[in-house]
């Protein structure tokens, strides 16, 4: 009985490796169809949200049978009751990639004000946090896990020199308000992302510990 368990949960593993791939692609290609003004690479990106919430279900379906039809233990009820909240997040993660494509859509119609290298460097920085905390889980590796949650501050700098960024240049022409207000939002979406990201390692660290440590 012990052996099929096992055999599942190495199924289960499988998935959600393969649903952290798909994200990746999502987050990548709607960062790429930032930088670049690409409408289809940003149409690419909001496709991929249909295939997250196919494995979301199928994540989901998976912990079921495991607690139905297997006899888990008490640390098995936790780690499938972390991987149900973690998939949670890492849905999240998905529609927010969307929601950065859909205003890249919008500011395609125009040339930028400005560089967008802040952009940029919390995009890379977001993707970093959320494969470390998706390899966390899965690898049960709980210094990375804490590595991510301290991570979480390096996306809050660069969110709050985005905003300064964003404020000079409304200062310097009130007509790139309407711009540099999309320029804020999508920093705030991958803001969401680190958030994400770091409940993820949270529901790793409990999985591992049984300790839940809330964000201060």
């Amino acid at each position: 009985m012990r052996e099929t368990y096992n055999k599942k949960l190495k199924e289960l593993n499988n998935e959600i490796i393969e649903m952290g791939t798909i994200i990746d692609e999502a987050i990548q290609k709607a960062i790429v169809a930032l930088k670049k003004q690409d409408v289809e690479m940003a149409k690419k990106a909001i496709a991929f949200d249909d295939e997250i919430l196919q494995q979301e279900k199928l994540i989901e379906n998976l912990c079921m049978k495991l607690l139905l039809h297997q006899q888990p233990v008490a640390g098995d009820f936790r780690l499938i009751s972390s991987i149900l909240k973690m998939v949670t997040d890492m849905k999240r993660i998905g529609h927010q990639a969307v929601d950065i494509s859909e205003i890249t859509i919008i500011l395609s119609e125009k040339p930028y004000i400005k560089s967008i290298d802040l952009l940029e460097d919390i995009a890379k920085e977001t993707i970093v946090m959320v494969s470390k905390s998706i390899e966390a889980f899965v690898t049960k590796d709980l210094d990375l896990a804490k590595e991510v949650m301290e991570y979480d501050d390096v996306i809050d700098d660069l969110f709050i020199k985005v905003k300064d960024d964003v404020i000079r240049s409304i200062n310097e022409n009130v007509e790139n308000g309407e711009q540099a207000a999309d320029f804020l939002m999508i920093a705030k979406y991958f803001e969401r992302i680190g958030d994400h990201a770091y409940n993820i390692a949270e529901w790793a660290i409990y999985a591992i510990t049984g300790e839940h440590v809330a964000k201060a």
